[in-house]
C-alpha cells in the first residue's frame, strides 16, 4: 500500500515524522516503507490553492492507494472539545465570492457565476465519496477559507450560512484534488481552537498536534500491519 501524508506544515505532523523515523525503513529523504507499505509525508504550504497543487503535481499520485489529510480546525460549537480529533467528510470554499454592501456574502453559487453540481461539487459541497478505510472518528462538515473567521458578526454569518463544525485552510483543496484524481481519502483534524472572536490565549494548540498525531500513528499502524 501507497499512503501519502499530507499536511500544511511540518509542524503539524512532527510527532508522526519522528515515529516513522524511529519505527520505519527510511529508503529516501521523504519516503518511509513499513511491512512493505510506503508512507510519503507531503508538507504542502499554508492554504487551500498550495495543498491542491502539492497534491495534483506529487509523482506518484496515480500509485496513491490512500490520502490523508491531517492538520488543525477551529470549531464553530462548544460541543466539540478542544483537543478533539474528527473526519471532515464534506468541505467546500467558504470565502469565494463577494461581500455584500450590508456585510453579508454571497458566494459564486448565489451568483450564478459556478453550476453548485458540476464535478467534484453537490450543492457547492466536495463530498468525500471514495473513504478508503474507516477512521472511527466522528464524522463532521467543514469550511475552507482563506481568511480565518475572528470577528462576532462575520462568524455569526458564516455559521448562519452554511452551518457548518470546523473550519480550515485546506480541506476543501484537498478534496477537490483527490477527487478530481480519483484518489481514496481521508481528512482528519484536530480541534485547537473555536472560531470566536480571535484570542489565542484560549487555543490549545499543542494538545491538538499530540491527539492528531496519536491518531495518525494508530492509523498508520493499521494500515501497516501486513
Amino acid at each position: 500500500m501507497n499512503i501519502l501524508i499530507v499536511a500544511a506544515t511540518t509542524f503539524e505532523i512532527a510527532p508522526l515524522i519522528q515515529y516513522l523515523e524511529e519505527h520505519a525503513e527510511r529508503e529516501s529523504f521523504f519516503d518511509f516503507k513499513i511491512n512493505g507499505h510506503k508512507i510519503y509525508p507531503l508538507v504542502t504550504g499554508v492554504g487551500s490553492l498550495n495543498t491542491a497543487f502539492a497534491v495534483a503535481r506529487y509523482k506518484e499520485l496515480e500509485k496513491t492507494d490512500v490520502a490523508i489529510n491531517a492538520g488543525v480546525a477551529g470549531a464553530y460549537s462548544t460541543d466539540y472539545r478542544l483537543g478533539d480529533v474528527v473526519e471532515v467528510t464534506s468541505d467546500r470554499f467558504a470565502d469565494l465570492g463577494v461581500e455584500e454592501a450590508d456585510g453579508s456574502f454571497t458566494d459564486v453559487y448565489d451568483l450564478g457565476l459556478v453550476e453548485a453540481n458540476n464535478y467534484p461539487f453537490k450543492n457547492g459541497w466536495i463530498q468525500n465519496l471514495k473513504i478508503k478505510f474507516e477512521t472511527g472518528l466522528p464524522k463532521v462538515t467543514g469550511l475552507s477559507v482563506n481568511r480565518v473567521h475572528g470577528e462576532t458578526s462575520s462568524i455569526a454569518r458564516i455559521k448562519s450560512k452554511y452551518h457548518a463544525d470546523v473550519e480550515s485552510m485546506e480541506g476543501a483543496g484537498f478534496l477537490y484534488a483527490c477527487r478530481m484524481a480519483d484518489v481514496d481519502c481521508n481528512q482528519i483534524r484536530s480541534i485547537s481552537n473555536y472560531v470566536e472572536p480571535r484570542n489565542k490565549d484560549n487555543w490549545a494548540i499543542r494538545k491538538a498536534i499530540d491527539n492528531l498525531n496519536s491518531e495518525l500513528v494508530r492509523i498508520v499502524v493499521g494500515l501497516t500491519k501486513s
